[in-house]
């Protein structure tokens, strides 16, 4: 039994330092790559906030993730899936169609994406919380709603955009796909501000999320208050998911790719090992897509578009074995 656990820990170990230095060979590739003499402090500082940006918003998608699944008790969910993304194209849109692309809500990076923040945490932990509350069990019913809702706010973003100025039409656009590019160093200084200040409130908590993912009648029988720990961590979910889309715009499908895979690969029941691995290859995933479409292949397609196509195709295919397995 020592062996086995000594076994997995270097498994784990090794599995850690490959892609760490996978991360670090890709970082430098895109930091340094067909840069032109002359234009390396440039070029750097138009690189470094896009590679911290990415680092970013793989951590807070791959951690936020492995949360919701642990409180819902199901690999298939993802906050993402559940419609935030389209609660987020909602904001975006009804901030432009009734205040213009020139007023400050929408021209200063900063007070917008303070104001998506605001927005996404009140309303997905109201609702979060409401459908967990009422149908805990029910998870079928607690994902149907979540796609109803994700359509209710894709069409009624649609609605508004088909009545917006076309020039208008073309800057929201910008923000409604997923882009490292013309990243605000403020943004990203005020985003590692609220994620030191989340993680120290969930970190305190961290121990209890193994015994959480045996489930709400097994952890409270081991004396975890799962009900309030539940609500908190919905809204560390809500807080991390709506910096990152807030941050690049909405990646729908990463979170259940890499996660799924990292449980695979890990084959633990440790969230420690789960959130390191999950976090690391969420940024290799970002950074390499990234990578191969702007520096090797030098087309303007958004990572996210790539992501979605395979993330769908994976969310399909996670369907079907379910339900072969009902």
């Amino acid at each position: 039994m020592g062996s086995k656990r000594v076994n997995k820990d270097r498994s784990f170990e090794k599995i850690t330092m490959f892609l760490a230095i996978l991360i670090v060979i890709v970082s430098l590739f895109y930091l340094f790559m067909s840069i032109r003499k002359g234009n390396l402090e440039y070029s750097l500082s138009q690189r470094i906030p896009k590679l911290i940006a990415i680092v970013l918003t793989g951590s807070l998608i791959s951690f936020s993730t492995i949360l919701f699944q642990t409180i819902t008790n199901n690999r298939l969910l993802t906050p993402n899936v559940m419609g935030l993304d389209s609660f987020y194209v909602l904001i975006q849109t009804v901030i432009v169609y009734v205040f213009g692309s020139i007023h400050i809500f929408t021209s200063d990076k900063r007070i917008n994406f303070l104001i998506c923040i605001v927005l996404m945490v009140v309303i997905s932990t109201f609702l979060y919380s409401s459908l967990m509350k009422k149908n805990r069990a029910n998870i079928i019913l607690i994902v149907l709603v979540g796609v109803i809702l994700g359509t209710l706010f894709s069409s009624l973003s649609k609605f508004m955009q088909i009545m917006i100025d076309p020039n208008e039409y073309l800057m929201l656009q910008n923000k409604l796909f997923a882009s490292f590019n013309n990243i605000n160093e403020d943004i990203l200084f005020i985003s590692v501000i609220i994620i030191v200040i989340t993680l120290i409130f969930v970190l305190k908590d961290f121990k209890y999320l193994d015994v959480m993912s045996l489930g709400r009648d097994h952890a409270i029988s081991l004396g975890v208050d799962y009900d309030r720990l539940t609500k908190k961590l919905f809204i560390i979910v809500s807080i991390l998911i709506s910096i990152s889309t807030a941050l690049v715009g909405p990646i729908t499908f990463l979170g259940l790719l890499v996660v799924n895979a990292t449980k695979q690969i890990v084959k633990s029941y440790k969230h420690s090992n789960i959130v390191t691995i999950g976090s690391l290859l969420s940024v290799f995933v970002l950074l390499f897509g990234q990578l191969l479409l702007e520096r090797v292949l030098k087309i303007s397609t958004p990572v996210s578009v790539v992501i979605n196509l395979i993330g769908g195709i994976y969310f399909m295919y996670l369907l079907l074995r379910e339900s072969k397995v009902c």
